[in-house]
């Protein structure tokens, strides 16, 4: 049955559409932190459909809400008066720390970062972009426009002109070598001398921790020092909190936080978790920089009754539970203990992350290099070995990813470490 769903499947949708595996899987239904496929074996999710499915699958109070809304109704656009989306908007951005915050949904985190390229450019009226090397923020023509990893970039063309920053990588690039300080004060002086070079940008964007690069990061404040040059200029800063959003990371409800020593961004993207599964994003700014814009528009399908309802119902959860705080706890566990098992298998150059949020680099031993068939091969044996994760990385697709559902409990996370213990140890 598999084999003609993947004939189907091949048959009538684009080549480019990546599928995880040799055999790929069908996914028929999940609880909890686990799913099964259709041939009937179940797994241990430790990618959750790319860190989408933030709190469980089949949360109760998640499926409980929609089928209640569904009830009801599920669609009327924004040209109407809509609860659930007014509830969750002042939810968000009460959350942000963004003042006077203004919130607009979507239904991607695609959609969310377009619409902050849309309303930076327009308020700054510059079409020139600051963007990370080693960076992914969609699949849209804009977005892939200011994508600084050439794997997720089909097309150099793009209605923006993109500079590309240093930084967003601590481990590689010319100022790896250094202290984390001496680190920041060369990206930051980098940062100087590319701006005495063109005309002032609208805005940078970046990721706090970098998800399709393989879960990077830069020094903690790194951002912060950026933003006092930005400011300097009128540059906005956008925060890309697509993947590090709502807890995942642990020591902070959203990443920039780590940077926040000058305050919150001017504007910031979200979606995946927030939804569950459901499809939702949106941006949150300030409301000069939101109601920028000198024309109508709407949003058939963005913050629609259905996916407000999940949303509501998937916050609550979240918070109350202190879902957060597992992740700090039940993730520093996960990554010592994935740090102890590198440090015996030579294929391994980093175990980095924090939170659920988790990268393991796959390289040649002894060297530098990436090396994507060795992480691939990993990738198979885990599946073997009943646990489901993510790879990424930028120059080469090297690096694991690792992210489960925020309510992994301390004996599932051993679970999947030992899982992973047996497929790094394959490698060798």
């Amino acid at each position: 049955m598999t084999n003609d769903l993947l004939g189907r499947h091949r048959a009538v949708l684009p080549d480019w559409l990546a599928l995880y595996y040799e055999e790929p899987l069908e996914l028929t239904h999940g609880e909890g932190r686990h799913v099964w496929d259709a041939q009937g074996n179940r797994y241990l999710d430790f990618f959750g459909g790319i860190l989408t499915t933030m709190t469980a699958h089949a949360l109760p109070e998640v499926t409980k809400a929609v089928s209640e809304q569904a009830g009801r109704i599920i669609h009327s656009s924004t040209l109407y008066l809509n609860r659930p989306m007014v509830e969750l908007a002042e939810r968000i951005a009460q959350l942000s720390g963004i003042p006077d915050a203004r919130v607009f949904f979507t239904t991607s985190g695609t959609e969310a970062n377009d619409t902050a390229l849309l309303l930076a450019t327009a308020y700054r009226r510059s079409n020139t972009i600051l963007a990370m090397r080693n960076s992914y923020h969609g699949r849209s023509f804009s977005a892939v426009g200011i994508t600084g990893n050439s794997g997720w970039s089909p097309t150099s063309l793009s209605p923006l002109q993109t500079l590309y920053v240093h930084g967003g990588v601590r481990t590689r690039g010319p100022f790896a070598s250094l202290g984390d300080e001496a680190y920041i004060a060369a990206c930051v002086e980098d940062l100087r001398d590319l701006l005495g070079h063109t005309r002032a940008p609208a805005a940078l964007i970046a990721e706090p921790v970098q998800g399709v690069g393989g879960f990077t990061a830069p020094p903690d404040g790194l951002y912060a020092a950026f933003r006092e040059v930005l400011h300097e200029r009128g540059i906005l800063w956008i925060a890309d909190e697509v993947q590090t959003g709502w807890g995942r990371t642990g020591e902070h409800f959203w990443g920039w936080q780590a940077h926040g020593r000058n305050g919150p961004p001017d504007i910031m993207t979200f979606a995946k978790g927030i939804g569950n599964g459901m499809s939702i994003g949106g941006v949150v700014a300030r409301s000069e920089i939101m109601n920028c814009l000198d024309s109508n528009s709407i949003s058939t399908f963005g913050g629609t009754q259905i996916t407000m309802a999940a949303g509501l119902a998937n916050l609550n959860y979240l918070l109350e539970h202190d879902l957060q705080g597992n992740a700090r706890r039940v993730g520093g566990l996960l990554i010592e203990r994935l740090r102890a098992v590198a440090a015996q298998v030579p294929a391994v150059r980093e175990v980095r992350g924090r939170g659920l949020m988790i990268g393991i680099e796959i390289t040649k031993p002894g060297t530098d290099e990436a090396d994507p068939q060795a992480a691939a091969a990993v990738l198979e044996a885990a599946r073997e070995g009943g646990l489901l994760i993510g790879k990424g990385g930028g120059h080469n697709t090297s690096s694991l990813r690792v992210a489960p559902p925020l309510s992994l409990n301390v004996a599932e996370a051993e679970e999947g470490a030992a899982i992973l213990e047996n497929a790094l140890r394959s490698v060798q």
